[in-house]
């Protein structure tokens, strides 16, 4: 199911909303398209304003850098999950299954958007598995931390925790295995498609690999 969303993010993290104007959308849309076409590394404001159309002190009136754009997108991704969460446990009553939902959430990929103005969640997801870390790992975290812009991972972090909680009150680690649960998957998902030999991966398991190996860490976990 396709949804058009709309999430607040964090105001610390832009100039101006990016989503309050059709230029904003399509910055953020062209960022999305070239950060996962080139890698984040290689993203310029200048590179984007080419591809959007528009100039680099435009881009300015609505991020300070590429660290926040990147940061904002990040931020999208975790209320998306959020509001997934929500949507996909809504009437679900067995706790193991919903555990299942989640580990789901976090591996199978998401759907490409046909609409050319709107986001494409599939790049997004990508670019969450291979660029999320960087903005959080990072020598100014704890100054940028003060104005709560992770609080979207952290609420959905202790989201997921609580099912944890829920499936086994005896487990005393569940935020760990919440936050460890969400940043395994980027990570075998990236060791999958770029260091397979860093997985225990082969051609008959590479479709469901990292949720099988993610379900099979969690229970055990729990149990």
């Amino acid at each position: 199911m396709e949804f058009s969303l709309t999430f607040k993010v964090n105001e610390h993290i832009y100039l101006r909303n990016p989503e309050s104007s059709d230029l904003g959308k399509k910055i953020l849309k062209h960022s999305i398209d070239l950060i996962y076409e080139i890698g984040f590394e290689q993203f310029t404001f200048k590179k984007l304003a080419t591809v959007a159309e528009t100039t680099e002190s435009s881009i300015y009136r609505y991020f300070e850098n590429k660290q926040k754009l990147l940061l904002y997108i990040i931020n999208w991704y975790w209320c998306y999950l959020d509001f997934m969460l929500d949507y996909q446990l809504k009437n679900i009553t067995d706790k193991k299954e919903k555990i299942k939902i989640i580990l789901h959430l976090l591996t199978d990929e998401m759907p490409s958007n046909n609409h050319e103005m709107e986001m494409n969640k599939y790049f997004i997801h990508r670019i969450v598995i291979a660029e999320s870390s960087k903005v959080y790992l990072v020598k100014d975290v704890n100054e940028i931390n003060q104005y709560e812009v992770f609080k979207p991972f952290k609420e959905l972090c202790a989201k997921i925790a609580k099912e944890f909680a829920d499936y086994n009150p005896a487990y005393i680690f569940t935020k760990s295995l919440s936050s460890t649960a969400i940043e395994t998957a980027h990570d075998q998902e990236f060791f999958v498609t770029h260091l397979p030999r860093l997985t225990d991966v082969n051609t008959k398991n590479k479709k469901n690999f990292t949720y099988t190996f993610l379900e099979d860490l969690v229970f055990k976990a729990l149990a």
